[in-house]
C-alpha cells in the first residue's frame, strides 16, 4: 500500500453523477492521476482488475486520459484504451470487452475550460457515495501498488456497425445532423454513409473549442444552425448532439423542437409494439403528456428521480426497456445495452419515422399541447436547498385537493395541472417547473409555487 501520492481533491469537483472541474485549476493531470489511483483501489477492493478508458474531443482530454491510465496501471489495473469518441462508444466497449469498469474523460456539455470523468463499474453507474468515498481514498493515500498493462483497441467500426444494426424502415428520409464539433462527429459522419436516404451533416469536425456553438442541444438557441439546415434542404427531421454524444436534440421538418419526454413518446412506439404493457420510465420533470401518451400506447408510465444514475438503477430494477430524462438522456434496453446513447437514439427515431406513414411533424401535431414554464433555476445555498423542500413537503400535508409525488422533491398535481420543486443534485439551486392546459391554470399553479417559496423566505423569481 502506497501513501506517497495522496492528494486532497477540491470537494467541488466531486459531484453527484461524475467528477468535473476546470483544467487550469481544480482538475489537473495531477488530480486525474490520483483519481485513477483511488478508483483502482476501490475497484480492486471489489475484485476488479480491468477497465476501458476513452476520451472526448476537448483540448485537455488526451493529457488527462494519459494521466488516468498512469494512475490505473500503477495500481495493477489492466487498461484497454479505446481512444477518442463519444461517451456511448466507451460504454459500448465496457459492455462488450469483458472488463470490470469503464471510465470516460469528458466535460460533457460544459464550457471548453472544463473536463471531467464519467465512471461505471460492472455496467452500473459509479456515483453519489462512491464518488465521495473516492475523494476520501485520494486524500488518505490508501492506494494499491501494481503493474497493470495498457493496450490500445479501436472499437469505432464495431460500434458504428452495432448502432446501424438496429435501423428498420423502408422510407427514404432527408435528415440534418449537427454534432456541434463534439466527440460524436466522426461516428455520425461514418454512420450516415450506411443509412438510406439523404443526409446533411454540419460541424462534424471534432474541435474542443466548439467554434460553431455551445454543445448543449437542450438549450434551443444551440439548435439554430440545425433549424436553418432543415429549412434549407427541406429535411424530414434533424438531430443535434451534446459534447460527448449521450444527449440528443430533435427537431421536426417544421423546425419545432421535441423535448426529452416527447422524444420518449415517439421512441416508445416501436418498443411497445414489440413489448406491449412494458414499463417506460421518465424523470420527475416530464410532462403529463408523457404519462397519457405512454398509457395510450399500451405501456406503463413511471415517474422517477432525475439523474442518469437514478434512472439506470430503476431500469435495472424494473426491467424497463426504455427510459429517459427531460435533459434528453435516452436509455434503450430494448435490443440494446441500456445506456444513454444519442447516436443510437437517432437511429431508433429514424426507424420509427421511416416505418410510418406519418412524418415526425405529423406525430408532433398529434400530441396534446400543454402550456409549461421552462425549467426555472432559483439560486439557493447548498445548506438550505434540501431544508426548503422538506418545509414545503410538511406544509403541503395540510392542503386538500392536491396529490403530491415525493419521489424527488415535490411534484404537486391539482385540477389545473402540476408544479414541481426539487433541489438540484449538482448545483446550489432549486429547480421548478409548472404545466397546465390553459394560461389561467398555469398562472394559478405559479401562484401556488410562489406562495411556497415565499413561506420559506425564498424570493420568487420571474416564473416564465
Amino acid at each position: 500500500m502506497s501513501h506517497s501520492d495522496a492528494r486532497t481533491l477540491d470537494p467541488e469537483i466531486l459531484r453527484e453523477y461524475d467528477i468535473r472541474g476546470i483544467t487550469t485549476g481544480n482538475f489537473t493531470a495531477k488530480d486525474v492521476f490520483v483519481i485513477g489511483r483511488a478508483f483502482a483501489a476501490m475497484l480492486a477492493g471489489k475484485g476488479g482488475r480491468s477497465c476501458v478508458v476513452g476520451y472526448d474531443g476537448r483540448l485537455s482530454s488526451p493529457e488527462l486520459e494519459a494521466a488516468l491510465v498512469d494512475g490505473l496501471i500503477n495500481s495493477g489495473i489492466d487498461v484497454v484504451r479505446v481512444g477518442r469518441g463519444p461517451t456511448p462508444m466507451l460504454y459500448y466497449a465496457g459492455a462488450t470487452q469483458g472488463v470490470d469498469a469503464a471510465l470516460m474523460i469528458t466535460g460533457s456539455h460544459n464550457p471548453s475550460e472544463y473536463n471531467g470523468i464519467k465512471m461505471t463499474v460492472g455496467g452500473k453507474s459509479f456515483y453519489g457515495e462512491d464518488i465521495q468515498k473516492l475523494g476520501q481514498v485520494a486524500a488518505s493515500g490508501a492506494f494499491v501498488d501494481g503493474n497493470g498493462a495498457a493496450r490500445e483497441l479501436s472499437v469505432f467500426g464495431d460500434y458504428v456497425a452495432r448502432v446501424f444494426q438496429d435501423y428498420r424502415g423502408d422510407k427514404e428520409l432527408t435528415v440534418a445532423w449537427d454534432p456541434g464539433n463534439g466527440a460524436a462527429g466522426e461516428v455520425i459522419s461514418d454512420l450516415v454513409k450506411r443509412l438510406p436516404g439523404t443526409h446533411h451533416v454540419i460541424n462534424a469536425e471534432i474541435d474542443g473549442t466548439f467554434p460553431a456553438h455551445h454543445p448543449d442541444p437542450t438549450v434551443e438557441k444551440n439548435l439554430d444552425q440545425l433549424k436553418a439546415l432543415v429549412a434549407e434542404h427541406n429535411c424530414d427531421l434533424g438531430f443535434g448532439f451534446d459534447g460527448d454524444g449521450d444527449r440528443i436534440g430533435v427537431i421536426d421538418g417544421h423546425g419545432r423542437v421535441l423535448w426529452g419526454d416527447q422524444i420518449m413518446v415517439i421512441a416508445a412506439r416501436e418498443v411497445l409494439a414489440d413489448e406491449p404493457g412494458a414499463t417506460i420510465i421518465a424523470d420527475v420533470k416530464a410532462s403529463q403528456v408523457f404519462i397519457d401518451e405512454i398509457e395510450r400506447l399500451g405501456g406503463k408510465p413511471m415517474i422517477w428521480k432525475t439523474g442518469h444514475s437514478h434512472i439506470k438503477a430503476k431500469m435495472q430494477e424494473t426491467g424497463a426497456p426504455l427510459a429517459g430524462e427531460m435533459s434528453a438522456h435516452i436509455f434503450f434496453k430494448h435490443r440494446y445495452y441500456g445506456f444513454d446513447d444519442a447516436v443510437y437514439t437517432a437511429v431508433r427515431l429514424l426507424s420509427v419515422v421511416a416505418g410510418s406513414a406519418e412524418s415526425l411533424a405529423d406525430m408532433y401535431d398529434a400530441m396534446p399541447r400543454m402550456i409549461n414554464t421552462p425549467e426555472i433555476r432559483i439560486d439557493c445555498s447548498e445548506a438550505r436547498k434540501f431544508q426548503i423542500i422538506e418545509e414545503v413537503r410538511v406544509r403541503l400535508k395540510t392542503q386538500t385537493g392536491i396529490s403530491v409525488n415525493e419521489i424527488d422533491g415535490v411534484r404537486v398535481s391539482t385540477e389545473d395541472g402540476w408544479w414541481l420543486l426539487r433541489a438540484s443534485n449538482t448545483q446550489a439551486v432549486l429547480v421548478a417547473r409548472c404545466e397546465s392546459e390553459t394560461e389561467q391554470g398555469l398562472e394559478r399553479l405559479k401562484d401556488l409555487l410562489r406562495a411556497q417559496l415565499v413561506a420559506s423566505d425564498v424570493s420568487a423569481p420571474d416564473l416564465g
